[in-house]
């Protein structure tokens, strides 16, 4: 009979433990999740930040730009405003990287802006901390994959709960402007 207590004891224990790893594993994927988002968000604010500045040296040159300037200041506007790591953040900062596409194919078409030697500092930095945001974006994507992963896989799956607040992340994927193929040709003519 003892021998019997034990077996259960050990059992109970090896069980616990099992629920307990997989507790721990939801928790961790939950939580680097949390991270990818606010990892975003920190790069997000540096392109805020730098936004002005472009925009200040920009409009020195590109007079007939009024209307991109004014989209641009009403998206970053509205994405630093936007809850931290929301998607409705997301979906601003991707309607914002747009319009800031559309910046740049303007810039071509200024010369003396593009030698202008701050103006060329400027976008430097900007490039890098598109880079980091790109980076940043698949880190996230990645996380959100290890979550979705972890809570649909048995017997994590029964920790889900414990998820829920962030389960309706969404994938950050390109815009639909950003999927279009470019035909080198127009640019050429």
């Amino acid at each position: 009979m003892l021998q019997f207590l034990g077996l259960v004891v050990v059992f109970v224990l090896i069980i616990a433990g099992i629920l307990y790893n997989c507790y721990v594993r939801v928790i961790q994927a939950r939580n680097s999740l949390l991270e990818a988002k606010s990892g975003i968000d920190v790069q997000f604010k540096k392109r805020y930040d730098l936004i002005p500045n472009i925009l200040t040296i920009a409009s020195k040159f590109m007079e007939h730009e009024k209307e991109i300037f004014t989209k641009i200041t009403e998206l970053r506007t509205q994405a630093m405003n936007a809850p931290a790591g929301s998607n409705q953040s997301l979906e601003i900062n991707s309607q914002l990287d747009s319009v800031l596409g559309q910046l740049k194919v303007s810039m071509e078409n200024y010369p003396t802006l593009k030698s202008d030697a701050t103006m060329l500092q400027a976008m430097q930095t900007y490039n890098e901390v598109e880079e980091h945001i790109a980076a940043a974006r698949r880190f996230y994507n990645s996380a959100l994959t290890q979550l979705n992963n972890t809570v649909m896989i048995f017997p994590s799956s029964m920790f889900r709960n414990y998820a829920a607040d962030v389960l309706d992340s969404k994938y950050y994927e390109a815009a639909e402007s950003e999927k279009v193929s470019i035909n080198a040709g127009d640019y050429l003519k």
